[in-house]
């Protein structure tokens, strides 16, 4: 279990983590004429190396970094604007899969429900990594097809501040799960609504408030299904 944790980990934060839009943008220009893409196969072959840390494990490494290769060759040779979200979710389940088969292959596990509690920092971890910027990357892009021409036209806001506000938010609803305070995911909630929709009620722009609605449920969703999940994990079982 420990070894399958590893290397979710080194996924997560070798796609979502070291792997800037300006890459994928490069990466869906270029194809596989792109040295972003071969670069960002080096920085996952280095992660998975360095969390699993075992050179006797060379061998599945190879095979995840070859099959990611060619899964995202894929996704950048078919997909297109209208499949755009298709494509993602079929590149990142052929990712999982893969992972998952090489760690079945090489541990054969007897799958238990108390496995997946241990180790529970490791889960904790991957957890809160996937609450980041992979998070904002799913709610980015199953709300891009509701985006409104407005949106574009707002010049007064800090760089990229919604998208820190998204990590700091969801990494809060865990911390607060699992610290069984409940009640402060509602302060939490209530706040932001003070503050984000009392701007967008003076825009008067409802398309963009129900754009917002949208991504803000759906940000604080994930974030308590993946808090209640690893509350649960880390509770029902015992660490190994």
């Amino acid at each position: 279990m420990i070894l399958l944790t590893k290397l979710l980990l080194a996924h997560l934060a070798g796609d979502f983590i070291f792997q800037p839009d300006s890459w994928v943008a490069e990466k869906r220009l270029k194809k596989h004429r792109s040295p972003k893409l071969y670069l960002h196969i080096i920085i996952h072959a280095a992660l998975t190396l360095l969390l699993v840390w075992d050179l006797s494990l060379w061998l599945p490494v190879v095979i995840i970094m070859i099959t990611h290769l060619l899964v995202d060759l894929a996704k950048a040779n078919l997909e297109t604007p209208s499949n755009n979200v298709s494509a993602f979710i079929a590149d990142q389940f052929l990712h999982l899969a893969v992972i998952a088969v090489v760690w079945y292959y090489w541990e054969h596990p007897t799958i238990r429900p108390d496995d997946f509690a241990s180790p529970n920092l490791l889960i904790v971890v991957t957890a809160a990594i996937f609450l980041t910027n992979p998070t904002s990357v799913i709610i980015k892009t199953f709300i891009s097809q509701w985006t409104p021409d407005t949106l574009y036209t707002v010049t007064s806001s800090l760089p990229d501040a919604g998208k820190i506000i998204g990590y700091l938010e969801r990494l809060l609803v865990l911390t607060f799960i699992l610290n069984h305070h409940w009640e402060a995911v509602g302060f939490l909630l209530a706040a932001k609504s003070v503050f984000r929709f009392g701007n967008l009620k003076e825009s008067h722009d409802r398309k963009l408030t129900e754009y917002v609605l949208i991504g803000t449920l759906l940000s604080f969703g994930i974030a308590l299904m993946v808090s209640l999940a690893v509350s649960y994990l880390t509770t029902s079982g015992s660490v190994k």
